[in-house]
């Protein structure tokens, strides 16, 4: 059984790390560690899970996890990774947002008191930031920092460049204020330990070196790789809905979460089954062979779906999902509920009939040459002498078949397939 320091160099998590001693403390137990979320949203996405997914292997390992949420922090704004300046959020909805992160967090680590020293808590740093007073402030944090520390951090230099943008004093402040963060909870929780994304690192050697100059106490800091997809563009735009994939199942269904996964390219599914599953090694060995050697089987991409689908919301989720999934391509889909089946089938082509066509009758050979899946009436024929024409996915036997408005599902859609791999929707309207 490898140790936790193993496990997190074998998955590449480890991307940056102050003190490499830190790792013999995680595998010995009892570091608390932090890290934090600007509750700029309701509900976090996919871009967090490493994080996330990060925070409960140390807790497993016998360490306490800290969640930090920015309701000081989220009214500034981090400039990382932005290339202009955030709008500012106001305090009620930084309170609903900060509410419903935290009835996330309660499903991905133990809050519990059976976790005992263990139990993971989820702090607010506008308990004590909302409360400093700007001399004091400036005083006791701001003396510490040059300027020209401050602007040699990648996170602001990026903004310096261009001078159309640049950065506000405002923004600029934030790893000032993330710095006395770590000071705060080293100090009233006992924390040593910092983590956070790669595009943080200059924000957590600043607390790192903050919390040294004021205690004396040695305090660390790990960074992970950015979750990104084959082109380097971060993980967490869907080209499903060409917004962030969400861990809220009320904004990205579990079905779509499952299809994001499933739909992961060949070059980083193996990185990503390291990075955020708890699949043994060999295992994770075995599927990466697999995804070079077989890729058409798309082995690994569809247990790296099925392992975050039931670590995000549940195993029953995840085997609903594989089902949906085959439902496209059998006569079950005709069990889908409504919502399922419009994910299921929301990247197929689609075309609208008028509902009073199908209340007479419509020819299946006419609706496949009416929607393009066949050119002429003469190919719908041959396709269907042939075997390869569905209707809901039961196979159309004769050219002389009609389709009516009773084989709508949920009275306004008809699932066309030509072939194994070839839906087309027609919606009734």
């Amino acid at each position: 059984m490898p140790t936790l320091s193993e496990d997190l160099r074998f998955r590449g998590v480890v991307h940056q790390v102050t003190d490499e001693s830190v790792l013999d403390r995680l595998d010995r137990g009892g570091v608390t560690a932090y890290i934090g979320f600007d509750p700029t949203s309701r509900s976090l996405h996919v871009g967090n899970l490493l994080q996330l997914v990060t925070l409960r292997r140390l807790q497993l390992a016998g360490n306490r996890p800290l969640v930090v949420a920015g309701g000081g922090t989220g009214v500034i704004g981090d400039p990382g990774g932005r290339l202009d300046e955030r709008q500012l959020l106001g305090d009620a909805e930084l309170v609903s947002n900060i509410a419903s992160v935290r009835e996330q967090l309660t499903r991905y680590l133990d809050f519990s008191e059976h976790a005992g020293d263990h139990a993971a808590l989820l702090l607010d740093n506008a308990t004590w930031l909302r409360t400093l007073p700007l001399l004091e402030f400036l005083r006791d944090v701001g003396k510490h920092f040059t300027v020209n520390q401050m602007i040699a951090k990648d996170s602001v230099r990026s903004r310096l460049e261009r001078p159309d943008v640049g950065i506000s004093f405002t923004e600029f402040s934030y790893m000032l204020l993330q710095a006395y963060d770590f000071l705060r909870l080293h100090v009233d929780y006992g924390c040593d330990l910092q983590l956070g994304g790669s595009d943080q690192w200059g924000n957590i050697t600043m607390g790192v070196e903050y919390v040294r100059k004021l205690t004396g106490d040695l305090a660390f800091g790990l960074t992970t790789p950015l979750l990104t997809k084959a082109d380097g563009t971060k993980l967490g735009k869907s080209t499903l809905t060409d917004e962030k994939v969400w861990l809220d199942r009320t904004r990205t269904s579990p079905f779509q979460l499952y299809q994001f996964f499933v739909n992961t390219e060949d070059e980083m599914v193996g990185t990503m089954l390291r990075l955020l599953t708890f699949i043994e090694h060999d295992e994770i060995l075995e599927l990466e062979r697999q995804a070079a050697e077989q890729p058409a089987g798309r082995a690994a991409q569809r247990k790296l779906a099925v392992e975050l689908v039931s670590f995000v919301h549940s195993e029953a989720d995840a085997i609903a999902s594989v089902a949906a999934s085959e439902a496209l391509f059998d006569e079950s889909v005709a069990g889908l509920d409504l919502s399922t089946l419009e994910a299921v089938t929301a990247d197929a082509p689609s075309t609208t009939v008028s509902r009073e066509s199908l209340v007479k009758g419509l020819r299946v050979i006419e609706l496949l040459t009416e929607t393009g899946v066949c050119a002429s009436l003469g190919e719908s024929r041959r396709a269907i002498d042939q075997g390869g024409i569905y209707v809901n996915n039961r196979r159309v036997t004769s050219d002389d078949a009609t389709v009516g408005s009773h084989d709508l599902l949920h009275d306004r859609y008809l699932l066309l397939r030509r072939g194994k791999r070839h839906p087309h929707v027609v919606v009734a309207r």
